[in-house]
């Protein structure tokens, strides 16, 4: 017996062995068991959702011959002729390859006479968008009165260029691509009844490049067992899909992480002599980064799609939320400039690259300590100096927190006591330690929106700002004992309450700094006398939200 491709052989022959289109389901089989039949219906979606399934799945509904019902028997000969593609009183037509209106007017000569053996006479007519204007035409008064034996099953992948006066006489259902974990949940259960060893990665990899379509996922599973010699590991399924390693695009942004150049031009270039789809693997950075900001607002967000989920937590917990947010858009733009690239790679090594040079001046400092001799520790400040102040705030106070001036902020402070003391001396002087603490991600997200309460002995309250209570987690606080302790180079605690904060948190200072700048910036613009020639001379206006800070740190000027 000749090989039955995966496709074909585990097409489903009832809506129960469906998967997904729950919504498409549910109401064609309160119609059947109800009795209330249309006459005509439309099933609209991409390629491979089920389109002609539902609709074949129908017809045997319709004629099985134990009665109309949403459960055909599957034994009759009525539903045997059906799945063997052999009942006279289904007419099943490709419009692709039926376009002119003589065509047309040939199928439906015969619609007025009855079936030959069965209840219904069933048109189903595939890719119904290709017919022409006249075709449709033709079409469209059988359509609208059609004999009470007759029902027509439409489907397609373009309903936009039905003329609406089809759709109005259709009931419409609209498939839906199907999920990821669908799909490598279906491919499971086919390889276990084939008794074919997978590798669940190598399955994901086949959902991921099928893009929703469940017949493009048994094709390529098809594809994969051939190329794997009967099993399916993850390693020839890439290599046959010509898509990057999980494995690789993590390194990639570890090395990013770690400012290693080197190392991630290499992973690059190993990429691309691997044959590599390197628009795949952009696409792949996008959807690693997408995980990693989600996995720090949701730390319990279950990332399947990715079999190296515990490499995307790590990332998650090391690397600052908005450093992610800035490497998603070097990433998307990169994603937009492949087009025009002498080559795909080039587009993304010019990518990492922005990733590699735009980051805060506070991590440029630590990434160039690290590569030189070891950061030495803050100087201590004396009892008797005094912070100085920036334009009413403490000078050590960031006001771009993720991206002050800290290295220039700390040089102005005096050496002779610790940083505690400088806390001390008023819970306001926050503002300045926080832009020292060694903190990233969430937990420095949390911080600057808390208010230092007081400090005793070694125990620091907090109050959080309760409007971010809902990103909080309780190993935050661990995270900011243990940056408090290197920075204090002693072990604290740290109690975090939640409520209404009554002080100028850093991340408010943030803002408020912010909004000073920029109207500084429109102040200075509308002051000057040769804009306000140009106006003058013109009749021109500006536009203040065109006007921005020459930069955004507001620390003191070199």
């Amino acid at each position: 017996m000749s090989y039955q491709v995966l496709a074909r052989k585990w097409r489903p022959a009832t809506f129960h062995e469906m998967q997904g289109q729950q919504h498409v389901l549910q109401a064609l089989v309160n119609a059947l068991d109800s009795d209330r039949l249309h006459h005509a219906y439309l099933f609209t979606g991409t390629r491979g959702v089920g389109k002609t399934s539902v609709a074949r799945i129908l017809a045997k509904c319709l004629n099985c011959e134990k009665g109309v019902s949403s459960t055909p028997c599957g034994q009759c000969g009525a539903c045997v002729a059906i799945s063997e593609n052999r009942f006279v009183d289904l007419i099943e037509v490709d419009a692709a390859s039926r376009t002119k209106v003589e065509d047309t007017r040939e199928l439906l000569e015969n619609v007025q006479y009855a079936p030959t053996a069965a209840r219904f006479k069933i048109y189903l007519i595939d890719e119904v968008h290709m017919l022409s204007t006249h075709s449709f035409n033709a079409l469209l008064k059988t359509l609208e009165e059609p004999p009470p034996h007759v029902k027509f099953l439409f489907a397609t992948t373009d309903p936009q260029r039905l003329p609406a006066t089809i759709l109005s006489r259709c009931l419409q259902f609209s498939l839906q691509k199907l999920a990821p974990e669908l799909i490598v949940g279906h491919l499971q259960n086919v390889l276990n009844s084939e008794q074919v060893a997978a590798e669940e990665a190598g399955l994901w990899a086949i959902a991921r490049a099928a893009e929703g379509s469940m017949r493009d996922a048994l094709s390529l599973t098809d594809q994969a067992i051939a190329y794997g010699g009967g099993a399916i590991d993850a390693a020839g399924v890439q290599s046959m899909l010509g898509v990057t390693d999980q494995r690789s695009v993590c390194e990639v942004l570890d090395a990013v992480r770690l400012r290693d150049s080197a190392r991630a031009l290499q992973t690059i270039e190993q990429i691309a002599r691997a044959g590599h789809d390197m628009q795949g693997f952009l696409d792949a950075v996008l959807s690693a980064l997408h995980a990693v900001a989600v996995l720090q607002s949701v730390p319990d967000y279950q990332a399947d799609a990715w079999d190296q989920v515990e490499e995307l937590r790590k990332l998650a917990e090391q690397l600052p939320a908005e450093d992610i947010q800035l490497y998603y858009q070097f990433a998307q733009q990169a994603r937009r400039d492949l087009p025009f690239a002498p080559e795909p790679r080039m587009a993304i090594e010019m990518a990492l690259l922005r990733m590699l040079t735009f980051l805060p001046e506070e991590q440029a400092v630590a990434a160039q300590d690290s590569e030189g001799e070891k950061k030495k520790p803050l100087a201590p400040v004396p009892e008797s100096a005094k912070p100085a102040t920036i334009e009413g705030a403490p000078a050590s106070a960031s006001a771009d927190f993720p991206a002050a001036k800290v290295a220039t902020v700390a040089a102005e402070i005096p050496s002779a006591q610790s940083a505690a003391a400088v806390a001390n001396s008023s819970t306001d002087d926050w503002l300045g330690l926080f832009a020292r603490l060694p903190l990233s991600g969430m937990a420095r997200n949390i911080a600057a929106n808390c208010e230092l309460l007081a400090v005793e002995a070694n125990c620091w309250r907090f109050r959080l700002d309760e409007h971010n209570c809902k990103i909080f987690q309780p190993a935050h606080v661990q995270q900011i004992e243990s940056a408090l302790g290197d920075l204090l180079g002693e072990a604290v605690t740290v109690q975090l309450d939640s409520g209404v904060v009554e002080r100028e948190t850093p991340y408010l200072y943030q803002q408020r700094r912010r909004r000073e700048r920029q109207q500084q910036a429109v102040d200075s613009i509308m002051a000057d006398p040769n804009v306000n020639l140009l106006l003058a001379t013109f009749g021109g206006e500006v536009d203040p939200q065109s006007i921005a800070p020459r930069d955004n740190t507001v620390g003191p000027k070199e």
